[in-house]
């Protein structure tokens, strides 16, 4: 994934859930001007930090995560390219969680003021920040249901599936490889379990002809078989969404 890259992938993603008129368009191509070549493994906010503008990842991987009393992490979202974070968080008095970079990302920020500006004046720009905060939620919801109900081989299958799928809503593949720069240890502290664990689930699923392991991608050889597994069901994600009006 090259910095350099002249693509906005946020616009992109809004474009999927609301017509944006030209001048929304060049109003968020000057909001996230800014953005910043930032390195792997730094923390954009901390936890207990107060909350400042929101994060916009143009390029590159990031996560939210939580520190446990006794050391241990709980990775709370994947943010993929084109993904923003918290559009109210300005309301709160402190973080609950922190957020930082997985691989080096370019990620822009956009105050408080700038963005309440950018959604009153823009319709379209409005519902689709609505919409993403809605898929956002939907995704938690599916996380929360896997780790209360699904196997952990189901969680793993689900999660592969969930990635898979937005990689390739955002053109991060076009195949059957996904590059995802996610170590086991990351993988098993998103799905709660230990990395041994994960490992044996895994191996599993490799066996199984469903999957193939290289260092730093997954190849999905048997998608039906995996969301099988999975029990998969995508529209948490919401993509069927017929964009409004521009505005």
């Amino acid at each position: 994934m090259g910095l350099l890259s002249v693509r906005n992938r946020f616009i992109e993603k809004l474009r999927n859930f609301a017509t944006l008129s030209d001048p929304a368009e060049a109003a968020l191509e000057a909001a996230t001007r800014n953005a910043s070549k930032l390195p792997a493994r730094r923390d954009l906010i901390r936890e207990g930090d107060r909350p400042g503008p929101v994060f916009v990842v143009l390029d590159g991987w990031a996560c939210r995560y939580k520190i446990l009393p006794n050391g241990g992490r709980q990775i709370l979202a994947y943010l993929m390219p084109g993904d923003c974070c918290d559009l109210h968080i300005g309301l709160l008095a402190e973080m609950d969680h922190g957020i930082q970079t997985i691989t080096p990302a370019q990620v822009a920020t956009i105050s408080g003021g700038e963005m309440d500006s950018l959604l009153t004046d823009h319709r379209g720009f409005a519902r689709a920040m609505y919409i993403t905060q809605l898929v956002d939620e939907g995704t938690m919801r599916a996380w929360i249901t896997s780790m209360g109900r699904r196997t952990s081989k189901e969680r793993a299958s689900h999660l592969l599936c969930e990635l898979y799928l937005r990689a390739r809503n955002i053109g991060l593949t076009d195949g059957i490889e996904l590059v995802l720069p996610l170590s086991q240890i990351m993988l098993a502290d998103s799905l709660g379990m230990t990395p041994v664990h994960l490992n044996r689930v895994l191996k599993e699923l490799r066996l199984s002809g469903t999957i193939q392991l290289r260092r730093g991608s997954v190849a999905i050889v048997d998608p039906a078989r995996l969301a099988q597994i999975a029990g998969f069901d995508e529209n948490y994600l919401h993509r069927r969404l017929r964009p409004a009006i521009a505005g």
